[in-house]
Formats: C-alpha cells, structure tokens, sequence
C-alpha cells in the first residue's frame, strides 16, 4: 500500500485530530495495514502484544471468556475506534478477544515503530498518546454510564421489564 493512501487512511482516524498534514505523513510510513476475514481474530484475551489498531472499516467483536467454555460480547467496535490501547501502552495481557464481524479492515501501529519517533519527532509521539489518552477516557465514559442504567436496573426495577 502506498504512503498516500496510508496518509489518506491516517488523516480520517483519531490520531490525526492534532496532526499537521506534515505529521501524518511521517506517521503513515510507519503503519502497516491487515485485512481480516470474517471470523478472524484479530486479539486474543490472555496474549500480550505491542500493537494499536484502528478499525477501518467493518467491526470487530469484543469478546471476554465467562467460564465453562462461554463467553459474552461486550461490545462492538466500529470504522475509526481504537482497538488494543491499554496493551499497547501497558504491555499487558490483552483481557478480552477481538474478532472480525464480516470483512473488517484495520491499520497497526507498532511500539517499536512508534517509540522509533521520539528522536525525531516527539511532538507526533506526545499528539498521538493525547489521542489514546481521549478514547480511552471515553469508553472509561461509557462504562461508567452502563454500570448506573444496570445499577439502577437492579436496584430500582428489581431486574424485571
């Protein structure tokens, strides 16, 4: 894939909100592109890597074990959500499973890669954290607000429709 075309997929994701035209041009030659089939797993709960990813297009399941060989979708990610922030900066075991729903397209950043840039251009390294720091409060949001409806559901409603 050409550095254009990873530039023009760059310019219309998060990461771009507080990149120059000039800074995601350096950013772009360090992102790689995967295509996923349906199915395809894309993040496994349990497993460590170094990698963010961006949705493209397409969705991608989130997916946690409950035990007893279940497992619950928490929730779906969309074209432009971030996907494996907290791995990517932590380290960490990733805690849940993400799967492809149809043909799902995403761009990677990897650490290595990314960090490569605070020699040369920390200000893209500070910009681009800003922006995981952003849509990682923002799901932090939307829990919050998912445990108050399923509280209030519980304790007011006693769990009856």
């Amino acid at each position: 894939m050409s550095d254009q075309i990873k530039y023009d997929i760059l310019r219309s994701s998060p990461f771009a909100v507080e990149l120059t035209d000039d800074q995601c041009r350096v950013l772009a030659k360090v992102i790689e592109t995967r295509r996923l089939k349906d199915g395809e797993v894309l993040i496994q709960e349990g497993h460590s890597d170094n990698s963010l990813h961006v949705v493209m297009s397409g969705m991608l399941a989130v997916v946690k074990e409950s035990g007893g060989g279940e497992s619950a979708t928490l929730h779906i990610l969309k074209t432009g959500d971030l996907a494996g922030a907290l791995g990517f900066i932590d380290g960490l075991e990733h805690s849940a499973t993400l799967t492809s729903i149809g043909d799902t397209e995403v761009f990677t950043l990897r650490r290595e890669s990314f960090e490569a840039l605070l020699n040369t251009d920390p200000l893209i390294v500070y910009r681009v954290m800003r922006s995981i720091v952003r849509s990682v409060h923002a799901i932090v949001r939307r829990m919050n607000n998912q445990y108050v409806e399923l509280t209030n559901y519980i304790s007011k409603q006693h769990g009856r429709y």
